[in-house]
């Protein structure tokens, strides 16, 4: 016999603890389901344990570095079962907090096991069967497994597996040359992994302006990553002592031979096992849910928010999707998906932080432009903590004045590029930030230095003359 709730929440990554917590303070009994781990991708196989990675390579970097900075610590030597194990209180001390923020919920029941739809708004998890006014699909995805050659034949790793490694790979081959290889790439380099990174397009970072991609391409170099870009006819084969990739680049060898194998070539939602087709839950041809502007599906009652719906990759879109959701349900405010401003980071060292349009897509958009960039080695505080690698890069729309795209790629580019996402967002004229005094000294700063020297694109025709440029000497 079905057990009636007011709401399902299916997953408790971003998006379904704080949901719950929602729905708890409405008053609604509610069950959320969990098949496998508390907090999803993001605290147990994703954000939390890379950056808690990240950290300790670039302590073992800096480390490295003392010369640099007036001192010596002698050899540095990485023990990765204690850098896992540090990674692994981290993860518990996450996990842990959001069991217990859920188990005090008064109206909130977890329920272990996998959800699968049998009906419009009906659920059952291994034989225990729930319906519901409303559900929320929240599971998910995980990292892709190409359809290539060898690739069941040899071990490999993914971003997800990675986190059990407690040892350090004498070569680690990178297929994927994107957001969460090159991550991985400068990371296990300064572990001290020989890298290589194959990737099948002309560069890295595809979705970047080509400046940002030769940068970051650059800075991993500098550090010893070797990269190999239009890399096709991939293929996997083992070896006696490892793994070969297979690949034809127009130039370098035809394989690249390593100790493991990492496979960072993207990421599937998890809605091939939820039973959707019982509920009439219409899918895109890739998998993702469809949904409208507020997180809906096609069937009433039901939303999908986080990876699953296709609408964003990242853990502060999901949890942004819950914002637009519950605002929507129980303040009547109207918000929308899109809204939204896109805004993520690379997290090498130094970050990448990004907002809005790249230029390139503002180019395409047919705006009179102008734009403004500076090299890292103009930013005094840049200077002062040796971190002067990478540029900062803006675009404004020349007739409203309002920022249309930030790129980042240096010292704390990651926070500072939240000033021009709130401006962004405020819609206020980039002048705004032109004419604020900002704190010395700090990377921040200088944005207005350079929001002070846009200029028209080289090749923009009739946009108007460069605003008179704001200097700052340090």
């Amino acid at each position: 016999m079905s057990e009636h709730v007011d709401a399902i929440v299916i997953g408790t990554g971003q998006a379904g603890p704080a949901l719950c917590a929602r729905l708890d303070r409405e008053e609604l009994k509610t069950v959320v389901i969990e098949r496998k781990l508390l907090g999803g991708t993001c605290v147990n196989v994703g954000c939390i344990p890379t950056k808690t990675l990240v950290a300790s390579a670039r302590a073992a970097h800096m480390a490295r570095r003392g010369a640099q900075y007036g001192f010596s610590c002698g050899e540095v030597r990485v023990d990765m079962a204690a850098v896992k194990a540090r990674k692994d209180g981290v993860v518990a001390q996450s996990s842990t907090g959001l069991g217990t923020w859920i188990d005090g919920m008064k109206h909130v029941s977890l329920v272990r096991g996998h959800a699968r739809f049998t009906g419009p708004r009906r659920v059952v998890v291994d034989g225990r069967e729930f319906d519901a006014d409303r559900i929320f699909i929240n599971v998910g995805g995980r990292p892709l497994v190409p359809d290539m050659p060898g690739v069941q034949e040899v071990p490999y790793l993914t971003s997800s597996t990675m986190m059990e490694v407690d040892f350090l790979p004498e070569h680690l081959v990178i297929v994927g040359g994107s957001y969460i290889g090159l991550e991985f790439a400068q990371m296990y380099r300064r572990f001290g992994s020989r890298v290589t990174v194959v990737e099948r397009g002309p560069r890295l970072l595809a979705r970047e302006d080509e400046d940002v991609s030769a940068e970051v391409r650059a800075i991993l170099e500098r550090e010893g990553v070797e990269i190999r870009t239009g890399a096709d006819c991939l293929s996997l084969a083992k070896r006696d002592n490892g793994v070969a990739v297979g690949l034809a680049c127009g130039d370098g060898p035809p394989l690249a031979e390593g100790s493991h194998v990492l496979l960072a070539v993207g990421r599937v939602p998890n809605t091939d096992d939820l039973g959707l087709e019982a509920a009439g839950i219409a899918t895109d041809a890739r998998g993702y849910i469809q949904v409208d502007d507020e997180c809906l599906t096609n069937v009433p009652g039901v939303w999908a928010l986080g990876d699953a719906n296709g609408r964003g990759a990242f853990t502060h879109t999901s949890y942004n999707d819950y914002e637009i959701v519950a605002a929507n349900l129980f303040n009547g405010y109207g918000r929308r998906i899109s809204d939204r401003i896109p805004c993520y980071a690379l997290f090498i060292d130094p970050p990448l932080g990004r907002a809005g349009m790249t230029e390139r897509e503002a180019l395409a958009s047919g705006r009179r432009l102008l734009t403004g960039k500076m090299p890292m080695q103009r930013v005094g505080r840049a200077r002062e903590a040796g971190e002067t690698q990478g540029f900062m890069k803006v675009v404004v729309d020349a007739e409203t004045k309002e920022i249309l795209g930030a790129a980042l790629l240096g010292l704390n580019g990651d926070e500072v590029v939240h000033a021009l996402l709130d401006t962004m967002y405020a819609k206020a004229p980039y002048t705004t930030v032109r004419d604020a005094m900002h704190i010395h000294p700090t990377v921040s700063e200088l944005i207005p230095t350079l929001l002070g020297g846009l200029k028209p694109p080289p090749d923009a025709e009739g946009a108007p003359p460069a605003p008179l440029a704001r200097k700052k000497v340090d």
